[in-house]
């Protein structure tokens, strides 16, 4: 079905345009330059404090509805890591997309929030990853999945050996299969949002796997030691609805 969320995403031209550019104002997550914040830093960031569709939110009590399941189309790629100072975020090759909603949206990169930035029924996990996807007309779909404490994982630690400590890019390992930080299970959660940094533009439709994937501790720590919070607060939901395909 073509959701409440998808329509609410396509309608949104004046957020398109606020997205075409990057806030210009410093911003951060802590201090004068924190989330609450954002608003006043730029006037382009004006969603971020009067936005009705902010993400991210508490993903809890869905309408149980049938929504078509994420079409995955993502090959191997080589990948340059990024540390641009709020995050890592690991950019793709050409070529890999999803279908959302009958809708191809590309993959133009993924990258780590700590602690995530959704919750699922009022728990936090300790990482959540973003793989953000464009579609021609310029919205965004990004598909998120939680991180749990468990057992190593083989491609976060690709991605582990070469990201930066530091502000700037380096190159990613030869062929890696982002696929493979994707959970066994594919139920999921799906609303019309908004991107979670400035200038917080509205619209971003949002898929959050229900079951997560394990890193280590170690892991885990690594990245936390390079952002200890990279997190926005929740959001409210407002008169939105929130489906949940299970």
């Amino acid at each position: 079905m073509r959701s409440a969320a998808g329509i609410a995403v396509a309608g949104c031209s004046l957020c398109l345009a606020s997205a075409a550019r990057a806030s210009r104002g410093h911003w951060g997550y802590e201090g004068e330059a924190g989330p609450d914040h954002w608003a006043e830093l730029d006037e382009g960031n004006a969603a971020c404090g009067l936005g009705r569709q902010q993400s991210p939110i508490d993903l809890d009590a869905p309408v149980r509805a049938v929504v078509r399941d994420v079409e995955i189309h993502w090959g191997d790629s080589k990948l340059a890591v990024v540390n641009n100072g709020h995050t890592i975020q690991a950019n793709t090759d050409a070529g890999s997309y999803s279908m959302i909603a009958g809708k191809r949206f590309d993959l133009k990169q993924f990258h780590f929030h700590h602690p995530s930035e959704h919750h699922i029924a009022g728990k936090p996990f300790p990482m959540e990853i973003h793989f953000v996807h464009a579609a021609a007309d310029g919205t965004l779909a990004v598909l998120g999945v939680m991180m749990a404490e468990g057992a190593a994982n083989d491609t976060i630690g690709q991605v582990w050996d070469v990201m930066p400590s530091s502000k700037g890019e380096a190159s990613g390992p030869d062929r890696i299969a982002p696929a493979h930080l994707l959970p066994a299970g594919r139920a999921f959660y799906r609303y019309a949002g908004s991107l979670t940094t400035p200038p917080c533009s509205e619209i971003v439709t949002w898929t959050v796997y229900d079951e997560p994937i394990e890193a280590s501790g170690a892991q885990i720590g690594a990245f936390a030691g390079l952002f200890p919070n990279n997190a926005r607060p929740l959001q409210k939901l407002h008169r939105r609805f929130l489906l949940g395909n299970f």
